[in-house]
């Protein structure tokens, strides 16, 4: 019923109906933001991780802080999980856990922005004290018409944010960003010399790096910061995080101490374990993600074969991707496993045969003699059983889609219950007794 309404609706009225319940909202909840100071983080990748980061550094110099993301809400250490399977919630959902957050006394409130929730005008009528860009990727062209809209989205947020701006500097798409005036410009960056003209006022640069299996290592000035994380994405993860705590006056030596009690983000790259073969659980699904998770687990872990569980992108959006995300795990995979992920309105079978085409056709295009192997499992749990019967020891099964959801979203509203993690190890102890 909705889509229908949407289609024959001019853009127009939904404008304005998504405004309206915007300052309503506002309005019944008391303009919420006034009384606490809200972060909002926005980007195609790292959204919930820079979220986790930057909240556990905020606790770590006293403050309280509640957070809004993919994952789950959190109220001064109160944790509730996301079952609405939205980032950024709408209709009253945002205005009310900011007023949740100042009556618990929290200092800081941190949200995931997404450029739906820009389009759609959640983000009106919040008092963003910060905005911070994480990067940004081809993704939602479907609900945007195009990249650039899409980027135009995430623009708005800045366009709107007075106050401090955190950006990536390394990413491609930064200058879009750069033009937008704020109070205080602070930029991170990896590479030595990037945007150097820039206007910024403060430029945070991650040095000295190493990458492991144990985690990450870099210096920010003459601070060494080790973390348990994994991959070089993480690297600017945590430079984001820090951005904003120094932002905030935060001295490095607490982004330091908070950062390193910091064990793992859940459903990002996750080790689930290390015997007979390792086991990796994320939330990758977007092509650049996912070849940041195969890429990191290839150069750090050197598996002898890597067995990739490929979540089949959701039902009813972002069709484009799904034979991209094939043609990756064929790139870097020597068997991919297709299953189900969340198909909605959608038949499930025909999306899992869009992501195969594409690795099948990577398959054909590489020219091996032996090939990458393509198998097509529809149910999850199967699919996960059948990814741990192929592997040896020094191999690598890689689960991704899914990472630290709590459901299954299928047909007319309906969600079934589901947690990655639980089901790996299930699986996994089945084998063992063997």
């Amino acid at each position: 019923m909705k889509a229908i309404i949407k289609k024959f609706l001019p853009a127009f009225v939904l404008d304005y109906y998504h405004f309206l319940w915007a300052l309503i909202s506002a309005i019944v909840f008391g303009f919420p933001s006034k009384k606490i100071k809200v972060i909002g983080v926005t980007g195609t990748n790292g959204k919930t991780t820079t979220i986790e980061l930057a909240s556990a550094i905020l606790k770590e110099a006293g403050y309280k802080v509640a957070l809004l993301s993919s994952s789950k809400t959190e109220i001064d250490n109160k944790q509730e999980e996301n079952k609405l399977r939205m980032t950024m919630p709408g209709r009253g959902a945002v205005q009310r856990f900011l007023s949740q957050a100042a009556r618990a006394g929290c200092d800081y409130a941190m949200i995931e922005v997404t450029s739906e929730g820009i389009a759609q005008f959640r983000h009106l009528f919040i008092d963003f004290a910060a905005a911070v860009l994480t990067n940004l990727s081809p993704e939602h062209i479907e609900a945007h018409g195009s990249f650039e809209n899409y980027r135009a989205a995430k623009e708005k947020l800045f366009k709107s944010v007075k106050g401090i701006h955190i950006l990536n500097l390394d990413d491609a798409n930064v200058n879009f960003f750069l033009r937008y005036e704020a109070k205080e410009k602070y930029g991170y960056r990896l590479c030595p010399g990037k945007n150097e003209k820039a206007d910024l006022n403060f430029i945070i640069e991650g040095e000295k790096i190493e990458i492991s299996p144990s985690g990450i290592k870099f210096f920010v000035k003459e601070t060494e910061f080790s973390l348990s994380l994994l991959g070089k994405f993480n690297v600017y993860n945590a430079l984001s995080a820090i951005s904003i705590a120094l932002s905030q006056g935060i001295e490095l030596e607490a982004c330091k101490r908070g950062l390193e009690k910091i064990k793992s983000v859940p459903g990002r790259m996750e080790v689930i374990a290390e015997k007979p073969f390792y086991i990796f659980i994320d939330y990758a699904f977007t092509p650049n993600a996912l070849s940041q998770v195969y890429e990191t687990i290839k150069k750090s872990w050197q598996p002898k074969k890597m067995i990739c569980v490929l979540g089949s992108c959701g039902g009813s959006r972002d069709k484009w991707k799904r034979p991209v995300l094939g043609e990756l795990a064929a790139s870097y995979c020597d068997k991919v496993i297709v299953t189900n992920e969340d198909p909605y309105d959608e038949d499930p079978a025909e999306i899992i045969n869009q992501v195969a085409a594409g690795a099948e056709r990577k398959t054909l295009e590489q020219g091996k003699i032996t090939g990458v192997v393509v198998m097509k499992i529809f149910e999850r749990r199967e699919a996960i059983r059948k990814a741990f019967f192929e592997a040896e020891a020094g191999d690598a099964v890689v689960i991704t889609g899914k990472g630290s959801e709590p459901s299954i979203c299928l047909a007319h509203g309906k969600q079934i219950p589901w947690d990655e993690k639980k089901v790996a190890k299930e699986e996994l102890e089945k084998i063992l007794r063997k």
